[in-house]
C-alpha cells in the first residue's frame, strides 16, 4: 500500500508489472500453530528511465581539475537522522525503532528535478547518494573514487555525531565549484530544499579523510587504510570463492598508498579526424566493405559495426550460417572482424566451437583459407573472435607463434577496465600508436595466453600488453586480469594484416562509452584511431 498507493502516484511514475511477488508467501511453525505471510519479506524495485543525454551522467569521483570546490549535503530527512535498520545498527546487533522514510513524496520529486537541473546547467561535478551507509560512507567512497583527501566540517549539522554520519536517510553529497554556490543554492531554494542544503567540506592535499566539528577534530585516517577496511569483506569472500593468490594481489593493490590510479598516455592526437577526411572525399557507395562476423551466442557485433562505420567502412552483418549456406562469400569483402561474446555458450571452450565450425565445414574452411591467404585483406579478432582466430593460426600466414587462450588465473569471468600499452608491431590497426597507454574494457573468462614456447614470445608479434598504473608490465592481478605471461593480450601476423586481442576497443571508441575517461578527452575516444588506421591501410 505504501509503495503502490501512496508513493508511486505522488511521484507520477508507474509500476508496469509486479511479476509474481504478491503471490509469494513465507510460512513457518510457531509453537503449536502455523503462520504465513502472503508477500515476500523484502521488496525489490528495479527502475528504468529514458536518458536524454548520456554525456550528462555524473559519478562519485571527486574532481581535482575544477579549481576550488565545495562538498554539499542535501538532507532529505531534514535533521531526523533515524538510525533503525542502518549499517551502524547492524554492527551493534540491534534493529532500532525509527527507520528512515520518505515523509513527503513531493520532497523526493523536487530533489530529483533539482538534480536534473544542476546536470543540465553543468553545475554538478560529483554525486553520491547517502542512503547506503550514511554520510561517512558516501564521503569515503567519493574520496576513494577521486583518489583525493577530504576535510569534513559538521558545524551546521545536528549535535548527535553518530546519527549525522551513519543515518541512511534519503539525500546525497554533491561536489560543486565554489564560485557557483549561489547558482546551486538558488536551484535548491526554488525546489523548496534550501533548508536541506549544508556545506560539509572540501578537498585536501593530505590523502586523508578528516572530520571536524567546529575546531574539534573528531576523526582522521589515511585513505589507503580506509580502503583496506572497505575492501576487506570482499577480499575474504574472494579468497574463498576465487584464486586466493589473485585475491591477495588485488587486496595489496587496494591498500597501496602510492597507487596513482589510471593515468592514460597518448602518443598521438585522437582529435585528428583522419577517417572523416577520407569519408568526405569518398562516395558513400565506395566505402570498403568489412564483414562483421558472428556465430551463435556472439553479441558484440553491433559495437563492432558502429566502430568500423565511424571509421569509413561499410559494415555488413555476416552470420556463419550465411557462409556455410553459400549465401555470402568472404571474397566480396576487404576485411573481416570476428566479434566477442559467447559462441556456443563457450561450452566447447572459448572460441573452440566457432573454430571447429570452420574447420569441419568444407565450404567455410575454403572461404576462410582463401581469405586469409589472398594477400590484400585484413582481419580483426576480439575476445571470442580472438580465441577463434588463434585456433585457426595455422591457416593465417605469419601467425605460427600465436598462443592459445585458456581459463583466467583468477578462476572468474573478468569484466573490468584495464590499462594496456601499445607495442611497436606490424599491425595495420595499431600503426603510430606505439607507446600509448590506454584504458580499455574487457570481458572474458578465458583470456590467459598459453604459448607453446615462451622463449619465442618475441616472434609472436606482441602488439598489446597489460600494464599497471605505474606503466610497468603487469604480472599481478587485477592489472593483469587473466595471468598471461608478461601481460600479453594482443598479437598480429608478420605482415600486420591480422590482429587479435582480448580487450574490447570497439566498446570504447567514443569517450563517453568509457566507464571513466579523462575530462580533457573530446568526443572521439583514442581507440577510434585503431579502426581509422585500418581504413587508411585499404586506401
Amino acid at each position: 500500500r505504501s509503495v503502490g498507493m501512496d508513493l508511486v502516484p505522488a511521484l507520477g511514475i508507474a509500476i508496469p508489472v509486479g511479476k509474481d511477488s504478491l503471490s509469494m508467501k513465507t510460512a513457518w511453525q510457531e509453537e503449536n500453530s502455523s503462520r504465513e505471510v502472503v508477500s515476500p519479506l523484502s521488496l525489490v524495485v528495479t527502475a528504468f528511465s529514458p536518458v536524454e543525454d548520456v554525456r550528462k551522467t555524473v559519478t562519485p569521483q571527486l574532481r581535482t581539475d575544477a579549481g576550488d570546490t565545495d562538498l554539499l549535503l542535501i538532507d532529505l530527512g531534514f535533521g531526523k537522522n533515524r538510525l533503525a535498520g542502518s549499517a551502524l545498527a547492524q554492527v551493534y546487533n540491534c534493529t532500532g525503532e525509527s527507520a528512515p522514510d520518505i515523509d513527503e513524496p513531493a520532497t523526493l520529486k523536487a530533489f530529483f528535478n533539482a538534480i536534473q537541473e544542476l546536470l543540465r546547467r553543468d553545475l554538478l561535478l560529483a554525486y553520491h547518494d547517502r542512503s547506503d551507509g550514511g554520510l561517512f560512507v558516501a564521503l569515503a567512497e567519493m574520496a576513494f573514487a577521486g583518489n583525493v583527501g577530504v576535510d569534513v566540517q559538521l558545524r551546521s549539522l545536528p549535535s548527535n555525531t553518530n546519527a549525522v554520519l551513519f543515518s541512511e536517510e534519503a539525500g546525497a553529497v554533491l561536489q560543486i565549484r565554489s564560485r557557483q554556490f549561489a547558482d546551486v543554492m538558488g536551484i535548491m531554494e526554488m525546489a523548496g530544499l534550501g533548508d536541506a542544503l549544508h556545506t560539509v567540506g572540501a578537498l585536501n592535499q593530505t590523502q586523508q579523510l578528516v572530520i571536524n566539528r567546529r575546531e574539534d577534530e573528531l576523526f582522521l585516517a589515511p585513505l589507503h587504510e580506509l580502503k583496506s577496511l572497505w575492501w576487506s569483506t570482499s577480499w575474504q569472500m574472494s579468497r574463498m570463492r576465487d584464486n586466493p593468490q589473485c585475491a591477495d594481489e588485488e587486496y595489496a593493490a587496494i591498500a597501496n598508498p602510492e597507487d596513482p590510479g589510471l593515468r592514460p598516455q597518448l602518443t598521438f592526437d585522437p582529435n585528428l579526424a583522419i577517417a572523416e577526411r577520407l569519408i568526405s572525399a569518398t562516395a558513400v557507395d565506395a566505402r570498403p566493405r568489412v564483414a562483421i562476423l558472428r556465430e551463435q551466442g556472439v553479441n558484440g557485433h553491433m559495437e563492432m559495426a558502429a566502430a568500423f562505420s565511424a571509421a569509413g567502412f561499410e559494415a555488413v552483418d555476416v552470420h556463419m550460417s550465411d557462409i556455410i549456406n553459400g549465401d555470402i562469400s568472404l571474397s566480396s569483402f576487404q576485411g573481416l572482424a570476428a566479434c566477442g561474446g559467447f559462441s556456443y555458450g563457450d561450452v566447447m571452450g572459448a572460441g573452440g566451437g566457432w573454430a571447429n565450425t570452420i574447420r569441419n565445414n568444407p565450404r567455410a574452411f575454403d572461404e576462410f583459407s582463401a581469405f586469409f591467404s589472398k594477400g590484400d585483406g585484413f582481419g580483426l579478432g576480439i575476445c571470442n573472435g580472438c580465441q577463434m582466430m588463434s585456433q585457426l593460426s595455422d591457416l593465417i600466414p605469419g601467425a605460427a607463434f600465436w598462443p592459445a587462450f585458456r581459463r583466467n588465473k583468477s578462476e572468474q569471468f573478468e569484466a573490468r577496465v584495464a590499462m594496456v600499452e601499445v607495442f611497436k608491431s606490424p599491425s595495420i590497426f595499431l600503426k603510430d600508436m606505439q607507446g600509448s597507454r590506454l584504458p580499455v574494457a574487457l570481458a572474458h573468462g578465458e583470456g590467459r595466453c598459453v604459448f607453446n614456447d615462451e622463449e619465442k614470445i618475441a616472434e609472436a608479434n606482441v602488439a598489446l600488453a597489460y600494464v599497471d598504473n605505474a606503466g610497468n608490465l603487469a604480472e599481478k592481478y587485477p592489472a593483469n586480469p587473466n595471468g598471461s605471461p608478461y601481460g600479453v593480450t594482443g598479437l598480429c601476423s608478420d605482415d600486420g594484416r591480422f590482429t587479435i586481442m582480448m580487450p574490447h576497443p570497439e566498446r570504447v571508441y567514443r569517450s563517453v562509452t568509457n566507464s571513466w575517461a579523462p575530462p580533457q578527452w573530446g568526443a572521439r575516444g583514442p581507440w577510434l584511431r585503431m579502426f581509422e588506421n585500418a581504413r587508411l591501410a585499404v586506401g
